[in-house]
């Protein structure tokens, strides 16, 4: 069986402002010939459909499109709800929509419910699990305690026990969206951690053949059978040097399985560049990136008189700029970003804890306040996202 990975299209979103509408299009393009082209037997999207819970309707229309067109080539397409989808929103209408060959799995209690599809060589059943926030589903999977780790864990319990009910020959692939130790992040992704952890064990998918991973943007191999297919599209400058593809695996009569890497189309290259402003626009090294977008990082001393307007004048699709100084490390007029430079929120709170106590740090207990706060806030903005 031909299988073609996708996941994170965030239809919606856009990039500095500038709407990414039709290069979104152009993706959605590129993914029914591929699927023509490549003779795919099914498309897996493996979460984050749209950016945000209540998306546009240009984006609501380019998913529309997007599945007639997929429906009309009899190509069965599986797709789970992500931590930027509204799961209740996204799977209105999934039984009617499931007679057209488009299965949509958004609801957590019916993951152990595949969608078996046929080839040659027998069955193939597709586990739909949909982002599962610790707080809200744990008490669906009886897991021990709010976690990644054990809410996945406890989820794909329910699957083995079901592939274990069914024929020895049938194959398994699971789509999850979560983040699984060993996959490199980028800046565009939303943070899901729980209790200071946010990665959990590729261990957790073990026994099936296939798991297509969705949540971070880069394409990657976590394990042989372990994948993320990444973002179609560049979302942030952390993403420059990113290849964009999806996945195209075969799935052999044993469960084997064969990759390939399929390119998406680049709107426009990313280039981020450093230095002072008079080098960025003088040197002659840098008219490669004249038609990139870009972002410039300066490093005058002193900030210099309308740098974006000369910026642009030498890369006019310039939409990023930043000043980081050239100064010491501990010098006391170093910008407050540089400071925080790769520290996440507990970090920085644990730091003004300590601040405010002239060097004393916080004790365990109080970390341990910290981060249920912390907890407590992301929760609260899930189910703000659920309920709209």
């Amino acid at each position: 069986m031909r299988i073609l990975h996708t996941s994170d299209w965030h239809l919606g979103r856009s990039f500095h402002r500038v709407s990414l509408v039709e290069a979104q299009a152009t993706y959605l393009d590129h993914l029914v010939a591929t699927v023509h082209a490549h003779e795919v037997d099914v498309v897996l999207v493996a979460g984050d459909v749209y950016d945000r819970a209540v998306p546009p309707l240009s984006a609501v229309e380019l998913f529309d499109d997007a599945l007639h067109r997929l429906a009309a080539a009899g190509v069965p397409t599986v797709m789970i709800s992500g931590n930027h989808d509204s799961a209740r929103r996204l799977g209105v209408g999934a039984g009617l929509i499931e007679r057209a060959g488009i299965h949509l799995r958004t609801d957590p209690a019916h993951c152990a419910t595949p969608v078996v599809l046929r080839d040659a060589h027998g069955d193939v059943a597709f586990y739909g699990l949909p982002y599962l926030e610790p707080a809200l589903v744990k008490d669906v999977f009886k897991a021990d305690r709010a976690g990644h780790e054990a809410v996945l864990t406890a989820a794909m319990a329910r699957v083995r026990a079901d592939l274990a009910s069914r024929p020895d020959t049938t194959r398994s692939v699971v789509l999850a969206h979560a983040f699984v130790a060993g996959g490199e992040p980028s800046d565009s992704e939303r943070d899901i951690t729980v209790g200071g952890v946010a990665a959990v064990p590729a261990g957790v998918f073990d026994g099936v053949d296939y798991a297509a991973l969705g949540h971070l943007h880069g394409c990657q191999t976590v394990t042989e059978r372990v994948r993320y297919s990444g973002s179609p599209l560049a979302y942030s400058f952390s993403e420059a040097a990113h290849r964009k593809t999806m996945w195209l695996i075969d799935l052999d009569a044993s469960g084997a399985i064969a990759a390939e890497r399929v390119d998406c189309p680049v709107p426009r290259p990313l280039a981020r560049l450093r230095g002072r402003l008079d080098t960025l626009v003088d040197d002659p090294a840098l008219e490669r990136h004249r038609d990139a977008w870009v972002e410039a990082t300066l490093t005058d001393p002193v900030r210099p008189v309308e740098p974006m307007a000369r910026l642009v004048e030498r890369f006019p699709h310039t939409l990023s700029l930043v000043f980081e100084p050239e100064r010491a490390p501990d010098d006391p007029l170093a910008s407050y970003a540089q400071r925080l430079q790769g520290r996440d929120d507990q970090q920085i709170a644990e730091d003004f804890v300590a601040h405010v106590r002239a060097g004393a740090s916080a004790d365990e207990q109080e970390r341990t306040v910290l981060r249920g706060a912390f907890d407590h806030v992301r929760v609260d903005d899930a189910l703000r996202e659920v309920n709209r």
